[in-house]
């Protein structure tokens, strides 16, 4: 019992369970990855689906039946899910969270809200938090933006 425990301990220390935390993480992130490209090509077919259908199935012939903000959603869902997938591809690449794309793909998250809201059924702080929201994400952006520009041209 007492080797057990010691070979256990051995394998939680130092280098070897660093890397199989590595591991782990590599996998975890494969594995989101994966899940990312099947929620991608069900958020192209949903949004194909629909405009084929919007366009050519339904009366008037040609023209949208539905509100373009709702078509707008359905890109933009695209969009997000292509953002996240990029952040994980980074993740995998430099083993680094990229808190750039992070807040970049939080603002087109936001501004879809923003796209798709029903304004006559949203109350007033509920526009005053995405408002916040929208400021305190772009304030970030800009720091992150100078940070990241200064990085670059220092020596």
């Amino acid at each position: 019992m007492r080797r057990l425990i010691r070979n256990l301990s051995d394998h939680f220390r130092g280098d070897q369970f660093l890397s199989m935390l590595s591991g782990v993480e590599t996998l975890a992130s494969k594995v989101l990855s994966l899940a990312m490209v099947v929620v991608i090509l069900v958020a192209v077919y949903d949004l194909v689906h629909f405009l084929f259908t919007d366009l050519f199935l339904t009366e008037p012939a040609g023209r949208f039946t539905t509100t373009l903000a709702q078509i707008f959603g359905l890109f933009l869902n695209v969009l997000i899910a292509l953002e996240l997938l990029e952040n994980i591809t980074a993740y995998l690449k430099k083993h680094v969270i990229q808190v750039e794309l992070v807040v970049v793909t939080s603002l087109i998250a936001v501004s879809r809200k923003i796209i798709i809201l029903d304004l006559e059924e949203t109350a007033g702080i509920d526009l005053i938090a995405l408002a916040a929201a929208i400021l305190a994400l772009a304030i970030s952006y800009g720091i992150i933006r100078r940070v990241n520009t200064s990085d670059r041209t220092e020596p």
